[in-house]
């Protein structure tokens, strides 16, 4: 006859160790402290750890030679040294890379590695899981923000680009991955704490060693926090802009109905150190016969007199659903000649990765929509059926 079964005395599920991959040095010194070091020894450790981890690329405990093997059984004990699941890779006929990264039940986010753009390559990273500022011509804005990333999980979508490259131990010269962008999933100044946190991390000598003027933030105009961003992590400033006046850009960028153009331009002109060799970059996306008129490439010019900038005109990457086009290539063009002619360094953004959807504009986490696997195995699982 059966028997209820006595729940009770089921051993309660343990918990996944904590892994320290990605974390700053405040947050290392914190788990030391936890395992009783005093604040000296606790600081001491949590360096080591940052190199090892950081610079090395360790992924066991056991290759760290100078923490005393105690310590070493004691770390592998309680913690690990994993970066967060990966969900889906892709990689683009023009060499591009997109991670969908699963941080937890229901959070993904997408990173994507650009060979040849910056100094040798740029990964754009993500910030928050979907977006709340609902910008029309992105794919992205049309998911509901999940939740903000932390500052670890930030920085572990560098470390799976580098174990993807095989770049460690860091080095000076050679390198494949150089700059860091911020210009992934969501908006950084709503997650300022953990994207300052996540700059500290990236641009730590003894670790990851990513210059902060090789790290660029962008954001879609949150004018009270860009002079903030400036002053507390030094990084390069790009503005995501697509029109040159509040009408337009109320519809493209609906946050500009509460940082208007004029709030916008005056939040720049306070961001530290701006000049001729530390400009702000501001992004402009060609839509066809939306923004991209000769007028609105003299109103521009008008807009920006006086910033030191330069301005990257992007071809509209399209997806499924979207109400816009791309500009044609002889309007971009022209477009770009009106800016250069002013004096405004404007190139235009190559379309990279659109074939897997990394392109500028393009992610979209597929907490809300099927993988590229799953809609490969559905298409093989139906070709197999109609043979």
């Amino acid at each position: 006859m059966p028997t209820s079964l006595d729940l009770s005395r089921r051993p309660a599920p343990q918990p996944r160790p904590k892994s320290l991959s990605g974390l700053s040095i405040p947050a290392l010194k914190a788990e030391m402290e936890a395992l009783g070091l005093d604040g000296k020894q606790a600081g001491m450790r949590a360096k080591q750890l940052r190199r090892w981890i950081h610079h090395f690329g360790a992924r066991d405990f056991s290759m760290m030679t100078d923490i005393a093997k105690e310590l070493r059984g004691l770390l592998a004990e309680r913690y690990v040294l994993d970066r967060a699941e990966i969900a889906d890779h892709q990689v683009s006929s023009d060499g591009t890379q997109k991670w969908l990264t699963r941080f937890g039940p229901g959070i993904e986010g997408e990173s994507v590695y650009i060979p040849d753009v910056g100094k040798a390559g740029a990964l754009c990273v993500s910030s928050q899981v979907g977006c709340t500022l609902n910008c029309t011509f992105c794919h992205t804005g049309t998911q509901a923000l999940v939740r903000n990333l932390t500052a670890q999980e930030i920085v572990q979508q560098v470390l799976i680009t580098r174990d993807a490259l095989d770049e460690w131990p860091s080095a000076e010269e050679g390198r494949l991955l150089t700059n860091i962008v911020f210009m992934g999933m969501g908006e950084p100044l709503y997650n300022l704490d953990n994207v300052a946190e996540a700059i500290e991390t990236i641009s730590d000598g003894d670790g990851i060693a990513i210059g902060r003027r090789r790290i660029t933030v962008s954001t879609a105009g949150v004018a009270p926090k860009i002079p903030e961003l400036g002053q507390r992590t030094n990084a390069m400033l790009a503005i995501s802009l697509h029109a040159t006046n509040d009408d337009l850009r109320n519809e493209l960028v609906p946050i500009n109905r509460k940082y208007n153009l004029a709030e916008l331009m005056d939040a720049i002109a306070a961001y530290p150190s701006l000049g001729n060799s530390r400009k702000v970059t501001f992004e402009y996306v060609m839509l066809k016969g939306v923004n991209d008129t000769l007028a609105e490439a003299h109103d521009l010019v008008r807009l920006l007199k006086g910033v030191p900038a330069k301005i990257n005109l992007i071809p509209f990457n399209p997806w499924p659903g979207t109400p816009y086009e791309c500009s044609t290539w002889e309007t971009i063009e022209e477009f770009a000649d009106v800016l250069n002619r002013a004096g405004y360094a404007s190139p235009i953004r190559t379309p990279r990765g659109r074939d897997i959807l990394a392109a500028c504009g393009q992610l979209r986490s597929e907490s809300v929509k099927k993988s590229a696997a799953e809609k490969r195995r559905e298409a093989l699982a139906g070709g197999e059926a109609g043979a």
